[in-house]
């Protein structure tokens, strides 16, 4: 009797859980597919179910979030009593939209540096942290226990034991190749060390929520932000010909406060530490006449809108002349395509470079299954030949050059935190188209019959990362 009670109840507990989560799930207002993984998952294995998704999915993702957001709350109210920032009357229309997402307006440089070369650009770095003088804030994605990371430490070290504060804020999955023993001299010197989201057992390739970018502040007055990491792999005189080629920016002036409010906001999720905004981490921010606008534009999982993504996807969209993309990794989502396929057919220059092999053999093989409809639409690709490019630079038009951290993918767009600095300058807009060209006489084309001439194992390989892409 009992038996046969519970087989004619049990289906409707079932019935009635199933119609429970499914409008639990609905309320949450998730994406289509995200919502339907997680009525499966939870309707079928609820136990297991019940404990992923309240400790490692979205809940957990969402307490993240508030961490975050307490920290841009508390950042916001600490710089109130510092002067607001000063909107240059030359906005565009790009700018406003970046304003519109919740990003800073352009603010003056009184200088902008490009590098193309780690060599270069580790000695300018190294200049600048030994004229430090009250702080050096460095916030990066990896951070190789080689002769270029055990550099940096030393010189990190001599600053904090001249009394410098000296803040290292690393990517815990990144930079998990760093053993912790070979900070202590920093923290025996006095500076202080955070690890941004520790990963807990298995390191994933793909887990979420990482901090990918690559800043260094000296004294609030200068900056350095782009592709490179701290590594020998990115310097010539460590790596010769095999050495990335990469590109990265150099600040000064106003506009490296925008950089140093994102550190602060990466600092206080990181390590619970608010900074107290004190004048000496910020300068006024002032816009001089012939000063250099830029405008810093930050992205990352805790925003409910993608500021990068919609910046590239609009700035595409209003190109008139000429889009040159340089990108290691190459997997667009459906707004981000049809905005370089709508530029292509309306007679834009469209070009891409990528490397000819990247370091994932499977964001490869998703970056190709694009070639064919793009190439249809007059864009042309360039595989980049002698070394592994991992520069992410947009040129547009005549005046907007664009460098960052961001990938052209789903996972830089909305999965880790990314910083970009777009430049709206002539004479920048020129030197990066200078460099794209060089980088084009190292390239081979995509010709039109290796896109369309393909094997069926080919693009089924293709075709099968392609579904990945949410994830890359």
């Amino acid at each position: 009797m009992e038996i046969e009670f519970l087989s004619s109840v049990f289906p409707l507990i079932e019935a009635l859980w199933i119609v429970l989560v499914i409008i639990f799930l609905v309320l949450e207002r998730r994406s289509p597919a995200a919502t339907i993984a997680w009525i499966v998952v939870l309707a079928w294995l609820p136990v297991i179910g019940i404990a992923v998704y309240f400790f490692l999915g979205p809940r957990r993702l969402r307490r993240r979030k508030l961490k975050r957001k307490e920290g841009h709350r508390l950042v916001s109210r600490a710089m109130q009593a510092l002067d607001a920032e000063v909107e240059d009357p030359r906005l565009t229309s790009l700018a406003r939209l970046a304003l519109a997402t919740g990003e800073s307006p352009p603010l003056s440089a009184t200088s902008v540096s490009l590098f193309f070369e780690g060599d270069t650009l580790y000695q300018a770095m190294e200049e600048a942290i030994r004229k430090a003088s009250h702080h050096v804030h460095a916030e990066y994605y990896i951070f190789e226990d080689d002769p270029v990371g055990r550099r940096f430490i030393e010189l990190l070290s001599e600053k904090a034991r001249a009394g410098v504060e000296v803040r290292l804020l690393l990517d815990a999955l990144g930079s998990y190749r760093l053993p912790r023993q070979r900070l202590e001299a920093l923290v025996r010197a006095g500076g202080r060390v955070a690890w941004f989201n520790p990963v807990r057992g298995v390191r994933w390739r793909f887990a979420n929520f990482r901090t990918h970018r690559k800043i260094l502040i000296i004294d609030g007055m200068h900056a350095f932000t782009g592709g490179m990491n701290i590594s020998a792999k990115q310097a010539k005189s460590f790596s010769r010909e095999l050495a990335w080629r990469d590109t990265h920016l150099g600040l000064s002036g106003p506009v490296v406060r925008v950089l140093q409010r994102i550190f602060f906001e990466d600092w206080y999720f990181a390590s619970g530490e608010l900074i107290p905004a004190k004048p000496e981490f910020f300068i006024k921010p002032t816009c001089p006449e012939g000063g250099i606008l830029v405008q810093i534009i930050g992205s990352g999982p805790d925003r409910d809108l993608s500021p990068i993504h919609a910046f590239l996807c609009s700035a595409i969209g209003q190109a008139k002349e000429r889009i040159w993309l340089t990108t290691p990794y190459f997997v667009p989502d459906e707004a981000a395509l049809s905005a370089l396929l709508n530029a292509g057919l309306r007679g834009v220059d469209v070009r891409v470079i990528l490397p000819k092999s990247s370091d994932s053999r499977l964001v490869d093989l998703a970056a190709r299954s694009y070639f064919p409809d793009l190439v249809r639409g007059r864009i042309r690709f360039f595989e980049y030949q002698p070394r592994f490019i991992h520069a992410k630079s947009v040129v547009i038009d005549r005046e907007l050059a664009i460098v960052g951290t961001a990938n052209f993918d789903n996972r830089s767009f909305r999965l880790n935190f990314e910083v970009m600095a777009v430049v709206y300058d002539e004479g920048v807009n020129s030197e990066l188209g200078k460099a794209f060209l060089m980088d084009l006489q190292n390239s081979k084309e995509v010709r039109a019959h290796q896109v369309y001439r393909k094997g069926i194992l080919t693009r089924l390989g293709e075709n099968g990362a392609r579904l990945f892409s949410p994830l890359l």
